[in-house]
């Protein structure tokens, strides 16, 4: 899965959302990277919403992790490691077990990480361009697999 959905402004949030809930796949596990404030929480706010997911979804900034469900009653984790400082607070938390037992993970501020994720974890990017329009890259080398987006967002492409 590689592509790049071009994003206006906020009023093009549901539409990138859309395009990345259809790019996904058998996918679970997503790192999304940027800088403060790139939009990292309002894209995975979207695609909750997208995905059907009823509950409020805030940053879980200093709770490390907040669990909704989708309506299937599957789980949906979105974990910020902002604030973590340790690889130690991941293990106690029971990191490992939320990213490799299917279920979907959303992941801010990877960095710290990183040496935990799965194989196969897709690497999200959210760049903001002089414009203030941003750029979200969807990366997951996968061999022999060039799924891509097909859609929405203001400028899509494939890899």
């Amino acid at each position: 899965m590689n592509c790049t959905i071009g994003i206006d402004d906020v009023t093009g949030i549901e539409a990138a959302a859309h395009t990345f809930v259809q790019a996904m796949g058998d996918c679970t596990v997503f790192a999304f990277y940027g800088d403060m404030g790139v939009g990292k929480t309002t894209l995975i706010k979207a695609i909750c919403k997208e995905l059907g997911v009823e509950e409020t979804v805030t940053s879980p900034t200093f709770a490390i992790v907040n669990e909704y469900s989708l309506p299937c009653g599957a789980p949906v984790y979105h974990f910020d490691c902002y604030r973590v400082e340790k690889l130690e607070e991941l293990f106690d938390l029971g990191f490992e077990e939320y990213v490799y037992n299917n279920a979907l993970c959303f992941i801010e501020w990877p960095e710290l990480v990183e040496p935990l994720l799965p194989e196969g974890t897709v690497n999200v990017t959210i760049r903001e361009r002089d414009d203030a329009s941003r750029l979200v890259e969807i990366n997951r080398e996968t061999p022999g697999n060039q799924t891509g987006c097909q859609g929405n967002g203001r400028k899509i492409t494939r890899n």
